[in-house]
């Protein structure tokens, strides 16, 4: 979802096999068309020697649903050097129960089994769940206790959570979700790359660029 509208470039079927080594054979991708340099770096995870990515999405959005299947993809033949991460966006001050939500499963404990369950309960159950009651309401049936699920959805380090990811998201210059940042340096999106199979394919291009740094 783009800041105003959803892009439309369609998601096609991600082919991950070789897609650095297709860069370094053909034209590589271009700054500024395929991908952006932050003027700035962004703060980075992961430690020295991870390459730092991170996925930017919205639960509601329907790009990032369907982008699932091909991110699982990409991430089950990941680098041992990439040190990936999920951050969810706010662009409206409506995006924050859901921000907040994803934050709360992982204090849970319950981010591994529920984060697909939450796209489901959205986009295929048609599912409401952009309020704090409507959530603890939705996590209680997943099992989890309700009042427990309120106090950390209101809690000191769920808030700081959710506020340095609104804060990641600008220095990375989010416009729309899906999309990717890399090493604190880079930043692409379907939108830039032409779709996200091209965009995961312009990500291994600058996971390798950046991983040639941290050699240096």
């Amino acid at each position: 979802m783009r800041r105003r509208q959803f892009h439309r470039n369609a998601l096609t079927t991600l082919a991950l096999g070789g897609s650095a080594m297709a860069w370094a054979q053909a034209k590589p991708p271009a700054d500024g068309a395929d991908y952006i340099s932050l003027d700035q770096p962004a703060p980075t995870e992961g430690g020295p020697g991870k390459v730092d990515v991170v996925e930017f999405f919205w639960y509601s959005c329907p790009h990032c649903n369907s982008f699932e299947p091909q991110l699982e993809a990409w991430l089950s033949k990941l680098p041992k050097n990439v040190h990936f991460r999920r951050v969810p966006v706010m662009f409206r001050p409506n995006f924050e129960p859901q921000q907040r939500l994803f934050y709360v499963l992982e204090a849970m404990g319950r981010l591994p089994d529920l984060h697909k369950k939450v796209f489901h309960a959205i986009h295929v159950e048609k599912q409401t769940l952009d309020t704090a009651e409507l959530l603890a309401a939705w996590a209680a049936k997943q099992g989890l206790d309700r009042a427990k699920f309120l106090e950390q959805y209101n809690s000191f380090p769920v808030v700081t959570k959710a506020r340095r990811a609104t804060q990641l998201q600008e220095q990375y210059k989010v416009d729309g979700v899906p999309s990717l940042g890399i090493a604190g340096r880079y930043f692409t999106s379907g939108s830039m790359a032409g779709n996200m199979q091209k965009a995961l394919q312009v990500t291994d291009y600058l996971i390798a660029q950046a991983a040639k740094r941290t050699k240096a």
